[in-house]
């Protein structure tokens, strides 16, 4: 089953990517209006329910899409997970999960045009894989981690170089505003077998950047939730952004470094997730 979001009243509303079309699920749960809420408050088989017995379904060219999961309580991001990443950056393999966060500003859908920074110049692209959380987690085990899951999506961790490295801690350079496309669906964890054998690229413009597989992770999916979940309760609709693959621009020798401007197109794409899909404005 693929989740999305719809942009309607100003707000962002949880419905169902079906073969008929989109299915807006605010009518049928009113009192789960975001994604978080809808995890929470009902199950695959409810909403599996709804989609069998519904008729109005609507043409997905006629609505505006929102990012695949909205409201979550936390957009907890990881450093350095990917070996080659690490090596490309000159950086030693962690001995830990390297956590920093984004917050809900950052966050953008998949076809939305991401507007580039006045106050930052070296703009760079970082293709992940996210897990949503789908159940309260508390010192889960490694062996129980995934079944705490509810889905996976794509997300480009899109990072202002200049800012993220202006002092030690990256904050800033992490989550400017529209800094976290996430989509173009978020895809229930039945339909992924193992999220640690995925292939997952980026292209700008068409030109292939990063093409790797997410077995190349230091730390699984599995450790990354277990890890966090002994120092901090994860909510339903919780983000983990896992890390990105090599071929990075700030892994390139410096001669070579090419930011992001005006007009590029980036595309980050995930084996059975999708493409996700976003233009950047200056």
């Amino acid at each position: 089953m693929k989740l999305v979001t719809i942009r309607k009243d100003e707000g962002n509303y949880p419905a169902v990517k079906t073969e008929s079309g989109i299915l807006d699920l605010s009518t049928y749960m009113p009192d789960a209006s975001s994604v978080p809420e809808l995890i929470e408050k009902y199950s695959t088989q409810d909403i599996r329910k709804v989609v069998q017995q519904a008729k109005d379904f609507i043409k997905e060219d006629s609505l505006s899409i929102g990012p695949s999961i909205d409201d979550p309580e936390k957009i907890i991001c990881i450093g350095k997970n990917y070996g080659k990443h690490a090596a490309e950056t000159g950086s030693d393999i962690p001995e830990f999960p390297i956590l920093f966060n984004k917050f809900k500003n950052a966050l953008s859908g998949d076809g939305d045009t991401i507007k580039l920074s006045d106050v930052a110049k070296k703009i760079d692209y970082e293709a992940e894989l996210a897990i949503v959380i789908g159940k309260e987690a508390k010192d889960v085990s490694e062996q129980d981690a995934l079944d705490y899951v509810f889905g996976y999506t794509a997300a480009n961790d899109l990072s202002a170089r200049d800012l993220q490295f202006r002092t030690n801690q990256w904050l800033l350079g992490k989550s400017l505003d529209g800094f976290c496309p996430i989509g173009p669906h978020l895809v229930t964890a039945d339909e992924i077998e193992d999220p640690n054998a995925l292939e997952i690229s980026c292209t700008v413009n068409g030109e292939v950047r990063q093409k790797s597989n997410t077995g190349d992770m230091i730390f699984s999916c599995k450790k990354l939730i277990s890890y966090i979940s002994q120092y901090m309760t994860l909510k339903p609709g919780d983000v983990i952004l896992t890390g990105t693959p090599e071929g990075v621009i700030l892994g390139y020798d410096e001669s070579e470094q090419v930011w992001l401007r005006d007009g590029d197109q980036v595309a980050v794409e995930i084996e059975g997730i999708g493409e996700l899909r976003n233009t950047m404005k200056g």
